[in-house]
């Protein structure tokens, strides 16, 4: 199959190219290498795909233009919509980053797989939809009317917007929960490594919440 990865040069992007170009599939993978975090490590990444199945390009989704292009210009039997803003905190002091990519970009996605007739679409959603629920262990039927970050909230319209899009249009759609994900080549900005790098440089680590915080933590090869 031919399948378009987007947010490829990310953690679960990569990983996620890599098991698929395993399995004999022709990729083509997008990313805006944007500097939400270091830039050299996206690009390192993309450096240690070595498969003459895989193409890369720099695209934001925001560039609708060029979103189109690729989409005419390929037969894409499946759609992975990985490219997003990440972060919680970060959303609290960037709040157009998120509407920008999560809700502009994510429309765009939506708008190339239904002119273009795509099969199927995959994107990631995240655990953070769940909010204030504190009723364990999750469940998608609990309640996710509550979300407690612009993040959040981006991830939960994702969901509602593929709804409406397969209701109305009948694109299939399969949205993902994320939780904190952790593995080779992650994400810098994550617990596990600030945790790590702090212990490494005998600094202080940063408990929030009393120490009272509750994560679950997913191995990348389980999502992938």
């Amino acid at each position: 199959m031919k399948i378009l990865v987007t947010g490829a040069a990310g953690f679960i992007g990569y990983h996620l190219v890599q098991s698929l170009l395993k399995d004999g599939h022709e990729i083509i993978g997008l990313d805006n290498f944007n500097s939400y975090y270091d830039v050299n490590l996206k690009r390192a990444r993309i450096n240690n795909i070595d498969n003459k199945k895989f193409s890369m390009f720099e695209i934001d989704l925001v560039d609708n233009k060029s979103l189109e292009s690729l989409f005419k210009k390929n037969d894409f039997d499946v759609v992975v919509n990985l490219a997003a803003q990440a972060g919680v905190r970060y959303s609290l002091t960037n709040p157009e980053k998120y509407i920008e990519s999560n809700i502009i970009g994510f429309t765009n996605i939506l708008e190339a797989c239904r002119h273009n007739k795509i099969p199927n679409l995959v994107y990631a959603s995240s655990s953070s939809v769940y909010g204030m629920n504190s009723e364990v262990p999750f469940d998608e039927d609990h309640s996710v009317d509550h979300p407690v970050s612009l993040y959040a909230a981006t991830k939960r319209s994702n969901e509602l917007m593929a709804h409406t899009y397969s209701h109305l249009f009948d694109l299939p759609t399969t949205g993902l929960r994320f939780f904190t994900v952790y593995g080779p080549w992650g994400r810098p900005d994550m617990a596990l490594f600030l945790f790590t790098k702090s212990i490494l440089n005998k600094d202080a680590i940063n408990i929030f919440n009393n120490g009272n915080m509750i994560r679950d933590f997913t191995y990348i090869d389980d999502v992938v």
